[in-house]
């Protein structure tokens, strides 16, 4: 699958599989700077090796990350995330089956816990420097058929100004970058 390609992530083994802190913290630091070990991981995040190697594994079968093997030796294997898409869609909840439906539910709570966290960090993040820290903040009436164009196009524009890792410029930086849009007349 190439990297512009959007992934549905209706796999119910794939979606568990984010839908985990430990593995979601893992991989965002995988993602953000780049391979590490088990042990490493589970320092960072006061984790068991042998938990933080589990969850690693767990997420290889996913092919979510990969193992590097010319930096792994005997028994420390070093991790990166594997390549792929970039957009992951999540499936609505009727395309799952009803007992899918709460791990997509879990998902969703750690993705908004995660989304909190980066949110309280964004005042001291503007005042250390607000060339890399900006936010938007808007108001817009539109229909279902605008809003799915407007959501895709704003996919597209985040495809086309990222970088992978690998390729991306040297002076440049990874960015947490977030949307939210729901209805306003449902308060």
């Amino acid at each position: 699958m190439k990297d512009d390609e959007s992934l549905m992530l209706d796999d119910p083994a794939r979606l568990k599989a984010l839908a985990h802190p430990l593995r979601r913290l893992m991989l965002r630091h995988l993602n953000v700077h780049g391979p590490a070990t088990s042990t490493t991981l589970g320092e960072m995040f006061n984790a068991k090796t042998g938990t933080t190697s589990y969850h690693l594994r767990l997420l290889e079968r996913c092919g979510f990350i990969e193992e590097i093997p010319e930096r792994s030796t005997g028994r420390e294997r070093w991790w990166r995330k594997a390549g792929g898409p970039r957009d992951m869609r999540l499936p609505t909840p009727d395309q799952l089956a009803p007992e899918d439906r709460p791990t997509l539910a879990e998902f969703h709570r750690i993705g908004m816990d995660e989304d909190r966290e980066l949110f309280e960090r964004f005042p001291a993040a503007y005042l250390r420097d607000p060339t890399w820290a900006k936010a938007s903040r808007g108001l817009g009436r539109m229909t279902k058929a605008e809003f799915d164009e407007f959501f895709e196009a704003y996919i597209a524009l985040l495809m086309k100004y990222s970088h992978r890792a690998e390729d991306a410029p040297p002076d440049s930086r990874p960015l947490y970058i977030r949307l939210f849009a729901l209805p306003a007349d449902e308060e």
